[in-house]
C-alpha cells in the first residue's frame, strides 16, 4: 500500500510502498478514505512529542482517519465489514503483550491506504449524516478542544484567550466555549475576524499587526486579565510567559506544546501543560454533535497523499486556517 513514512527523526517524509497491515485478534482493518493533518504529526517527526511511547521506524505518519472497515480480526468485535468509521490511532502498537515496550509499529499511522487498530481504541461508527471527509478532521481537534475546555474551567460569562485560534483545535474550542456562554478572545495570524466571529469569537486579534498588539487589545477589554489562556503555538517558556501574564489572579494558563511551568504563571494563577487523553466515548459524542450541526470542523484544503510532505512543512510554518485533509 502507499504510505508517507520517515526512516528516522527529522528525516524527510517520503511516499513509499509498505506491506498492508493484517488485523490481529481484537482489531479491525480500515480502508482509509481521508486522513487529516495535525501539528502533532510533524512534532512527532521532530522528536518533540514527550511520553512513554517508543517510535519504531520506518514510521508511517498521522493519527486521524476516516474510512470503512475492510477486515475483522479474530475474536469478539463490535464492528462489521463495510462500517463507516472515524478514529485516532493510539501510540501503542497492536499485538504487543502487556508490559512490553510501547510504540507504533510500521503501518499503524494514517497517511496510508489501510490501518489496523484495536476495536476498543478511539474508533467509532460514523453517524449516517456525517460525511467521512468531515469525520476525518474531527478526532484530535475535537477531543483536544473538549478536554481543554474542561481543564480551563471557565464559568459562563468568563473570558478565554486562545492563541492560534484559527486552526482545527482553536476553531472547535471557540465553538464549544461559546456554546457554554464563555467569551472567546481569538488571537490569530492575519485578518480572521469574519470567520472567527462566525464560529462565536467575541473578539479577534491579529497578532501580526505589530509588537504588543495582543497585549494591548486584551488589556483594553480585560484590564484585570482573562480567566483562562490556551496557548496552541508557543514552544518554550520564554514565548509562553508573556501570554500567561495576561491571566488574572486565580486563572489558569494552558499550553499544548509543553511550554508551561510554575515560573511562567503570574503570582496567584496556575500554568500547566495539556495532554490529550482520547477516548471512544468522547469521540462518539463529538461525532454526533458534528453530524447534527452543533459543531463545525472547518476544512481548509483537500490534497492527494503525495502532497503530504509539502503540507506538513506549511503547517509547521504556522498560520493554519482549519484542517488539511489527505484524500486516499
Amino acid at each position: 500500500m502507499r504510505a508517507i513514512v520517515v526512516s528516522a527523526f527529522r528525516a524527510e517524509p517520503a511516499l513509499v510502498e509498505v506491506p498492508k497491515p493484517e488485523p490481529a485478534a481484537g482489531e479491525v482493518r480500515v480502508k482509509i478514505e481521508y486522513a487529516s493533518l495535525n501539528p502533532y504529526d510533524w512534532q512527532t517527526l521532530d522528536g518533540d512529542v514527550t511520553g512513554p511511547a517508543r517510535r519504531v521506524f520506518p514510521l508511517v505518519i498521522g493519527v486521524d482517519f476516516a474510512g470503512r472497515v475492510d477486515m475483522i480480526g479474530s475474536g469478539d468485535n463490535p464492528f462489521r465489514v463495510g462500517d463507516a468509521v472515524l478514529g485516532r490511532v493510539t501510540t501503542t502498537a497492536p499485538g504487543r503483550a502487556p508490559g512490553s515496550a510501547p510504540g507504533p509499529a510500521p503501518g499503524t499511522g494514517t497517511y496510508c491506504e489501510y490501518v489496523s487498530v484495536p476495536h476498543d481504541s478511539p474508533i467509532v461508527l460514523a453517524p449516517g449524516e456525517l460525511p467521512l471527509r468531515t469525520a476525518a478532521a474531527l478526532p484530535s481537534a475535537g477531543m483536544a478542544a473538549s478536554q481543554i475546555l474542561e481543564a480551563a474551567s471557565v464559568r459562563p460569562g468568563g473570558r478565554l484567550l486562545v492563541i492560534g485560534a484559527a486552526g482545527g483545535v482553536g476553531s472547535c474550542l471557540t465553538q464549544l466555549a461559546t456554546a457554554r456562554d464563555v467569551r472567546v478572545i481569538a488571537a490569530v495570524r492575519g485578518d480572521e475576524r469574519t470567520r472567527m466571529g462566525a464560529l462565536g469569537a467575541a473578539l479577534t486579534i491579529d497578532t501580526t499587526t505589530g509588537p504588543g498588539a495582543l497585549e494591548a487589545a486584551v488589556r483594553e477589554v480585560c484590564p484585570d486579565g482573562v480567566d483562562a489562556l490556551v496557548d496552541l503555538v508557543s514552544t518554550d517558556p520564554a514565548s509562553f510567559a508573556p501570554h500567561a501574564a495576561l491571566v488574572r489572579t486565580g486563572g489558569v494558563a494552558l499550553s499544548t506544546r509543553g511550554a508551561a511551568g510554575p515560573a511562567t504563571a503570574p503570582a496567584g494563577s496556575r500554568a500547566a501543560d495539556f495532554r490529550l487523553a482520547p477516548t471512544a466515548v468522547l469521540l462518539a459524542t463529538l461525532a454526533k454533535a458534528t453530524a447534527s450541526g452543533t459543531l463545525s470542523v472547518p476544512i481548509d484544503v483537500e490534497l492527494p497523499l503525495e502532497k503530504a510532505p509539502q503540507a506538513l512543512a506549511e503547517n509547521r510554518a504556522g498560520g493554519a486556517r482549519g484542517k488539511t485533509l489527505f484524500v486516499l
